[in-house]
């Protein structure tokens, strides 16, 4: 008898694991989470597991991203002492994604630190969207797949501007591939901001290369935090004569003052997916606009339970 999909999600995003099982057409498996009063977290799966093919969905919700993760290694346990066939965790936006690398001295490699536990769980598999750094991939002895933003950010280009007047910006010299690709699959212009970081979430000068006078400039990144590079690339764009700067970013983490940030900024408008919950920014940003990934989250699970190749989500949106 074939295995079915169990789809199991956290606290973290239940909204998007509800938009994946709609399209999958399946009901989210009962489970239940929660704290203790001395911060420990409980998780029970409510319905048998044994022998099925287990999709964990746990994205990383700002200002609870250790929660999340407890939460997620503990249903990762759960699930494998209670002889799931196969336990794929599905994280959208992979967290300490940003310690991909030892910078310093004493400085530590957190994300490999992550892969290791996600590992040590009893994880077989990992889906995740945008990695802020590919070789993370590198980090696990088991299969990950990245799942990319980009085929819904150019739908969503083509659907919402003109594009013959568009030009694609990156705001740092990190991000040029993202930005180039997009701007090639759109038959555009691109061009770079060059910046120098004296610390962490600081930026200091910005020099633009390339043209953007009497174009719409769109700045391309894979994550919005604090969004003060944001908004100093966007004045930079303008100020070198760009019409309109719009703002396209994979993860809106969007923490601390990010909101009053960007509603002073030049920004237009800024758009996000869905990868991470946005909770009530959106009434406190009228500037922010939302891209549903959940169909190519959905459509990974699918093609990952029946043996079928993702590699085609890389270069296609689904409907």
């Amino acid at each position: 008898m074939a295995n079915e999909i169990k789809l199991l999600t956290g606290n973290s995003h239940p909204m998007l694991a509800r938009l994946v099982a709609d399209r999958l057409g399946i009901e989210i498996a009962k489970t239940l989470s929660l704290n203790y009063s001395n911060s420990e977290t409980s998780v029970t799966v409510g319905e048998s597991v044994r022998d099925e093919d287990v999709f964990i969905l746990q994205s990383t919700a700002p200002g609870d991203i250790n929660d999340g993760l407890m939460e997620l290694l503990i249903m990762i346990h759960a699930c494998r002492t209670a002889s799931a066939r196969r336990i794929t965790a599905v994280i959208p936006n992979f967290p300490y994604a940003r310690q991909d690398k030892k910078d310093r001295s004493r400085a530590p490699i957190s994300a490999k630190l992550i892969a290791n536990m996600i590992q040590t769980a009893g994880c077989n598999h990992v889906i995740t969207m945008d990695l802020h750094a590919s070789q993370i991939q590198g980090f696990f002895n088991i299969p990950v797949d990245n799942l990319y933003a980009e085929p819904n950010v150019v739908r969503w280009i083509r659907e919402n501007l003109p594009v013959e007047k568009c030009v694609i910006v990156s705001p740092d010299a990190g991000g040029a591939k993202r930005a180039t690709s997009i701007a090639d699959r759109l038959d555009r212009s691109f061009a770079l901001i060059h910046k120098e970081r004296p610390r962490p979430n600081e930026v200091g000068r910005m020099v633009l290369v390339g043209d953007v006078v009497d174009k719409i400039a769109i700045l391309v990144d894979d994550m919005a935090d604090t969004c003060g590079t944001l908004a100093k690339a966007a004045k930079t764009v303008k100020d070198n004569g760009a019409t309109e700067v719009i703002a396209i970013v994979t993860h809106g983490i969007l923490s601390g003052d990010a909101i009053e940030t960007l509603n002073n900024s030049c920004l237009s408008r800024i758009v996000v997916t869905n990868t991470v919950p946005l909770g009530d920014k959106l009434e406190r940003c009228p500037k922010l606009r939302v891209i549903d990934v959940s169909a190519t989250i959905a459509e990974a699970i699918r093609r990952t339970h029946n043996g079928e190749s993702v590699s085609y989500l890389f270069t296609h949106a689904p409907l």
